[in-house]
């Protein structure tokens, strides 16, 4: 288990350019350096008018697993804490995960938390189908519940908001669309989904697969599951490598794979394109280099900004209406080789 501490000042730059303009109906020009790179930087993030009704507010949050993508997230509400502070309101809150992804452990971790004292109960969703029957379980018991990240619950589920990417499917869509076009219309391809049931992985992957039927000469040769694990990727890339000599591209579908894709890759030599998701260090290097094609870069900053945002509103009882949304969404934007050196050095100051 981990729990989140206050600090991380290279994170801090890393988020602040986490606020993106891109619609998921579209998929960006490969050129368009300016609207992918540039417009994905916001400094603006600021709490609105709502005045809370208490002074402190203690909230728990828990999701799929201790990564850097959950770090980026924690820096959006380190910065809503600190705004709130300035306004004479203290926010306090857990932030807490397993070292490996489990929907058990989650399971758990709820219900252990349903007996604390918490404003608002809050979770990143390891697997619908066994995360929401808890959800309603707490609602049951009167406690407040949210989801937020890049997984919400099933429909519906009584949880009261969810705060983060509502186009899951789209960004996989996208994803396979930018890669088919990138190698013709045709070709074999594998796809790396990531953790079995996490509504994201799950989602994109499906877009993924809308989008392949739209493509009669791409064949889909292999759909593998990584479990959030760069080390897992590898080792699965490896094997699709092996066994598919003639592979053109593959598809990875959450922050970790791509990594672990583009190391097999460059280490055999081999002309695969990668497409992802998120803003892991390695592999903007990787996009810099061409190994990754492209990726999609998620607004982590603002997924978590607008969490602590949207839970003090719950906390006071507000249902959502006028002054928030039942689903917050953030957005996505696709970025290609051109842009990694710039956002290199928006992220983590490498020149």
């Amino acid at each position: 288990m981990a729990q989140r501490r206050n600090g991380f000042m290279m994170l801090v730059i890393m988020l602040l350019a986490l606020c993106t303009v891109l619609y998921p109906a579209a998929v960006p020009a490969e050129g368009d350096t300016d609207e992918n790179a540039e417009g994905a930087v916001r400094f603006d993030l600021l709490l609105d008018s709502y005045e809370p009704e208490k002074d402190h507010y203690n909230f728990y949050f828990t999701y799929k697993t201790v990564h850097a993508w959950w770090d980026a997230v924690a820096m959006g509400m380190e910065e809503a804490q600190r705004q709130y502070l300035m306004k004479g309101v203290t926010i306090t809150y857990d932030y807490v995960a397993p070292d490996a992804a489990s929907a058990e452990d989650q399971q758990i971790r709820l219900r252990e938390a349903a007996a604390g004292d918490y404003d608002v109960i809050g979770v990143d969703v390891a697997d619908e189908s066994l995360i929401s029957p808890v959800l309603d379980e707490l609602a049951e018991a009167g406690i407040r519940v949210m989801t937020f990240s890049s997984s919400d619950a099933a429909s519906g589920c009584r949880r009261i908001a969810y705060v983060g990417n509502t186009h899951n499917y789209e960004d996989g869509a996208q994803l396979a669309q930018a890669m088919y076009e990138k190698i013709g219309g045709k070709g074999k391809v594998a796809m790396l989904v990531g953790t079995h049931g996490a509504p994201c992985h799950e989602d994109r992957a499906k877009g993924v697969q809308d989008m392949t039927a739209r493509y009669p000469g791409i064949e889909m040769v292999a759909v593998e599951y990584d479990q959030d694990s760069i080390d897992l990727a590898y080792d699965l890339t490896m094997e699709i490598l092996n066994q598919n000599p003639d592979l053109s591209g593959l598809i990875c579908c959450n922050m970790s794979n791509p990594v672990g894709a583009a190391r097999a890759v460059k280490e055999t030599g081999r002309n695969v394109v990668i497409v992802g998701m998120d803003h892991d260090r390695e592999a903007l290097r990787y996009l810099r280099e061409g190994t990754i094609y492209c990726l999609g870069i998620q607004d982590c900053y603002s997924i978590g900004f607008d969490t602590i945002r949207v839970a003090v509103k719950v906390a006071d009882g507000i249902l959502p209406g006028d002054l928030y949304p039942e689903k917050t969404e953030e957005q996505t934007t696709i970025i290609y080789q051109q842009d990694a050196q710039q956002m290199l050095e928006l992220l983590y100051g490498e020149i």
